[in-house]
């Protein structure tokens, strides 16, 4: 039965990110996307420390010492990964870590494309373990941590693909990556779901390693992109579309315990 729950939430996943993919083409896809990452920073959150960390304590016998030092080691695993070009994604068309890939020769714009689909299918595979891992927990958790990694992946995915179409990719070839970047999940999960259930002993600090990616990408990823928008009436939005998305986990915490 869990494994129906799993690929289920995966294939919608990816046909809802599928979908909004298109709504960049509209005017206002970029204030979507970013208030859909104030969204996410504040859904992130709250299921890292109000779900999946206590939830990874209780698997692991009430040992919150070594789920505490799980937590750090992926939050440095992260932060490695993102120093070795892997991890880190954008949230928008207009990146930072992009801005020394130029135009200048379609080599480089080709290049910047593969580079940010590589990340994308990546960071989606181990979207894919960490969905399957809560869901092996109970379904409860699993729909919660789904619910956050897709308010997540769904700015992601819409700026991957404004990206890739900049870097000179058509629009059906944008699609189809699109398409196998979301397969990516579905794998990482199959995958996660068979292992972990014959070693299930590691459930509790793949659920750490969770709750880390969720703080790590929080903090690091999301929210310094937030802070460019120094405007107050934009700092007001950004507060109450974080604390949106706090109450929105905090009552479905409260609705399935």
């Amino acid at each position: 039965m869990v494994i129906y729950w799993v690929i289920g939430v995966c294939f919608v996943g990816g046909l809802t990110s599928l979908f909004l993919a298109s709504v960049i083409f509209k005017e206002t896809s970029q204030s979507l996307i970013n208030n859909m990452v104030s969204l996410a920073v504040g859904t992130l959150l709250t299921t890292a420390f109000l779900e999946i960390i206590p939830h990874a304590i209780e698997e692991a016998n009430n040992n919150s010492h070594d789920i505490s030092f799980m937590v750090l080691i992926g939050i440095l695993i992260f932060f490695t990964l993102e120093k070795l070009f892997i991890w880190r994604h954008c949230h928008g068309p207009n990146c930072d870590k992009h801005g020394d890939c130029e135009t200048s020769s379609a080599n480089k714009i080709n290049g910047k494309g593969s580079i940010v689909f590589i990340g994308d299918l990546f960071h989606n595979f181990v979207d894919g373990i960490l969905i399957a891992s809560a869901f092996l927990v109970n379904i409860n958790l699993g729909l919660v941590t789904a619910l956050s990694m897709l308010l997540h992946c769904l700015p992601q995915e819409m700026s991957t693909f404004s990206v890739l179409l900049h870097s000179g990719v058509s629009k059906f070839k944008a699609y189809i990556l699109n398409i196998a970047s979301s397969i990516a999940t579905l794998v990482g999960a199959l995958l996660s779901f068979f292992i972990l259930s014959i070693m299930q002993e590691f459930i509790p600090y793949v659920l750490a390693l969770a709750a880390s990616s969720m703080i790590y990408i929080a903090i690091s990823d999301l929210m310094p992109g937030l802070h460019k928008k120094t405007e107050i009436k934009d700092s007001i939005k950004q507060i109450s579309i974080i604390s949106l998305g706090v109450i929105l986990v905090f009552f479905i915490h409260s609705f399935l315990h």
